[in-house]
């Protein structure tokens, strides 16, 4: 076996940091931007007067770094050429998502917006597979150049990770001799509907609670008539653009059906795995920058004359963390070269336990990383001026979104013990 990255993709690794070195850090110490990365940085992003949203300098400077980013054929690279992109592969996503969490909190990458110069657009790909000629014609080149942006209203108030009892409904109203659907209902963390142009909102049209089919997908614009952002929720990691929106007698025509007519949730599940590789891959190079900042602080900081590092209480808690990053890098590369590999279907019977596993445990060592940084460092590790804090806030929500732990480990208990996979009985 040949465990070694193609040069193609070191070589672009090495572009990447030059790129970051001449256009992007630039960018972030113009104008004291360096405050949206430094000790200020909750307050400097957050408008806490304004209901805890992004502020606005901040989501520009943000806009403004995936506009120069994309300038440079960066920002689209695991998107189809069709599309501007590299064709990228998920093993350079992942190779890449690591590399540039590693190298710590920077404009060049920050996962608190879902923020990076090299992006994951999954939206356009559901627009190509699932779209009519129609919504791909208006859709895709908007959404790439920022015109538009799509909020994703999957969540309710009173169901989380089981999307199947959904209290949504759509049910068929012509309106001006036009078919359409009114729908009713209530949604949750519907991220990004501050910015949003148009919400993709799952409604139950057919069938019962609980039943996998009768879920459709409709393209809802966010100022229709009904559609009413109820909350902002504050949450653990400020600033906070996760809503719970409320859809009162909203009509849409039946040109928003999006996808197939009660079959809504393949387009709930079509990007899952590519975002749980990519995510873990980034929660893994965020936990080896944990570890190399806590070596590097131990090796400087000397109380009673001493390093720090001389102690085996020091030691064997990095030790564990980093034996865990290299067996997880392993596993992670193996993944995503598996699924490059196989088409999406059979990346769902096949290896969608070994997604799992690198997901949820990616997660989780990226938090106990960052709480064993902050450790090390002391009173200063629990600072802002130290990032430890802010990584552990952000990647905490990792445990929750994208699948739980729990839905995790049941994914891999149902393939472990052939209820699911290769090996069902």
């Amino acid at each position: 076996m040949d465990f070694n990255l193609p040069q193609e993709l070191t070589d672009y690794l090495a572009e990447l940091d030059r790129f970051i070195e001449d256009k992007i850090k630039p960018l972030e110490e113009k104008d004291d931007n360096i405050r949206f990365f430094d000790h200020r940085r909750e307050w400097a992003r957050t408008d806490f007067e304004g209901g805890g949203l992004p502020r606005k300098e901040w989501e520009a400077l943000l806009k403004e770094a995936r506009h120069v980013a994309d300038e440079a054929g960066h920002l689209r690279f695991p998107l189809p050429a069709e599309f501007g992109g590299k064709d990228g592969s998920n093993l350079a996503m992942t190779v890449i998502r690591e590399h540039l969490a590693a190298r710590g909190l920077g404009l060049h990458n920050d996962l608190q917006n879902e923020h990076s110069i090299v992006a994951n657009n999954p939206f356009v790909l559901l627009f190509r597979d699932f779209g009519t000629k129609e919504q791909y014609a208006e859709f895709v080149d908007n959404m790439l150049n920022e015109k538009y942006q799509l909020a994703f209203g999957l969540t309710e108030p009173d169901h989380g990770s089981d999307a199947t009892h959904m209290e949504t409904r759509a049910v068929p109203e012509k309106r001006d001799g036009v078919d359409g659907w009114l729908i009713n209902g209530e949604k949750m963390w519907t991220t990004g509907m501050h910015t949003a142009t148009h919400c993709v909102t799952f409604v139950r049209t057919s069938g019962k609670d609980g039943d996998a089919k009768g879920i459709t997908a409709l393209i809802v614009p966010s100022d229709a008539d009904g559609v009413k952002v109820e909350e902002y929720l504050w949450t653990f990691n400020m600033p906070t653009d996760h809503p719970r929106v409320s859809f009162t007698n909203v009509w849409v025509p039946d040109s928003a059906v999006f996808g197939p007519m009660d079959g809504g949730l393949a387009i709930a599940q079509h990007f899952v795995h590519e975002n749980r590789i990519r995510q873990a891959a980034s929660s893994l190079g965020a936990a080896d920058y944990c570890i190399s900042e806590s070596v590097k602080y131990a090796r400087e900081r000397k109380p009673f004359g001493q390093e720090l590092a001389r102690n085996q209480g020091i030691q064997f808690p990095m030790v564990e963390l980093a034996t865990q990053v290299e067996m997880l890098r392993l596993l992670i590369r193996k993944t995503a070269w598996e699924m490059d590999q196989m088409s999406k279907p059979e990346v769902a019977k096949q290896i969608s336990d070994k997604v799992a596993m690198c997901n949820y445990w990616a997660n989780r060592l990226c938090c106990e990383a960052a709480d064993q940084a902050m450790q090390v460092h002391g009173g200063i590790g629990y600072s802002r001026h130290k990032p430890f804090e802010h990584i552990y806030r952000h990647h905490r929500r990792y445990r929750i979104t994208e699948g739980s732990e729990e839905i995790q480990k049941r994914k891999v208990g149902a393939f472990l013990f052939g209820y699911l996979g290769p090996n069902k009985r």
